[in-house]
């Protein structure tokens, strides 16, 4: 299959977002050891640190018995997952957007710091995801927000929680949620910069210590049988992304279900742009949608 052209699809401040990533993440860095690739990410995730907005703050406190980040502010609570495919990442890693997302929209954050693999295989983050939404739940309402591998554990834990009338909304950025490696985008975006389609089974099969499950909604959303009952919900892809389709068709699922739900393709933008959203103009307006929508959400408010 002849891959996109890339030079044209992607603008020159994304291009420079890219290479200032991969100066930091170089090719290959899935292939080291564990210890080496969070070194590595934590490395990366550091030269796009940013200040925190003005009035914002954070302590960190267990949840559930979970290490959790706290940005206080007002109800509903955003609950956010971070990406890193079950292997990388925590509250440093994902620390500024969190902080932007309470800037911007007032809310409380709560970030959660959930067992990474292989030392701690499947479900153990969805365990800790569930264990800290539902204690959340019960003491207010509450919106589930996750990137890549947090978008597959929010919408994993919305499935799991169904029905839970505290929980107002789930927005998904650039989501892995199970769909088919061998079709779409996988194979259309399969040496996409930033993410390509052998990372995405790399980081698949090691949450399991081998082959993943065929049919697990706890490991696959889009494996799911049944899509009623879900919130309120935003799907966002990045067009150049292996994992592109997966949002358009988890979206349209919960619609064909009954419930709302909305996709939207990034043009132009790769995996992990939520680092770019100070540097690239498309990544910023892509995070005043999702801070947008938050506000919505956070209203009762369907904004489409």
């Amino acid at each position: 299959m002849t891959q996109p052209d890339y030079q044209s699809l992607i603008d020159a401040p994304t291009w420079a977002f890219i290479k200032r990533t991969e100066a930091a993440y170089p090719e290959g860095t899935a292939t080291r050891s564990i210890a080496e690739q969070r070194a590595i990410y934590d490395r990366m995730c550091r030269a796009f640190d940013t200040p925190y907005p003005a009035g914002v703050t954070s302590h960190d406190a267990p949840l559930a018995g979970v290490p959790c980040r706290i940005y206080p502010g007002t109800q509903p609570t955003v609950l956010y997952l971070h990406g890193g495919g079950f292997v990388v990442g925590g509250l440093h890693s994902h620390d500024g957007i969190c902080a932007d997302i309470r800037g911007a929209t007032g809310l409380t954050v709560v970030s959660v710091d959930y067992r990474l693999s292989p030392e701690h295989l499947h479900p153990a983050a969805f365990d800790d995801a569930c264990a800290v939404a539902r204690h959340l739940a019960a003491r207010g309402p509450l919106i589930l927000v996750g990137d890549s591998a947090g978008a597959n554990l929010a919408a994993a834990a919305c499935h799991a929680l169904r029905g839970t009338p505290q929980i107002m909304g789930q927005i998904l950025i650039y989501p892995g949620l199970g769909g088919d490696p061998s079709a779409g985008s996988y194979l259309a975006h399969a040496k996409a910069p930033m993410l390509t389609r052998d990372e995405v089974l790399f980081y698949r099969d090691i949450r399991h210590g081998g082959p993943a499950p065929d049919a697990d909604p706890t490991v696959s959303p889009l494996r799911d049988t049944d899509f009623t009952g879900l919130p309120p919900t935003l799907a966002i892809a990045a067009e150049c992304d292996p994992l592109a389709d997966d949002a358009p068709a988890y979206a349209r699922k919960i619609a064909e279900a009954g419930g709302r739900a909305r996709s939207i393709t990034e043009p132009g933008l790769v995996h992990g742009y939520l680092r770019a959203r100070h540097s690239a103009p498309r990544a910023a307006a892509s995070f005043a949608r999702i801070t947008a929508t938050l506000t919505a959400f956070a209203a009762s408010r369907w904004p489409w």
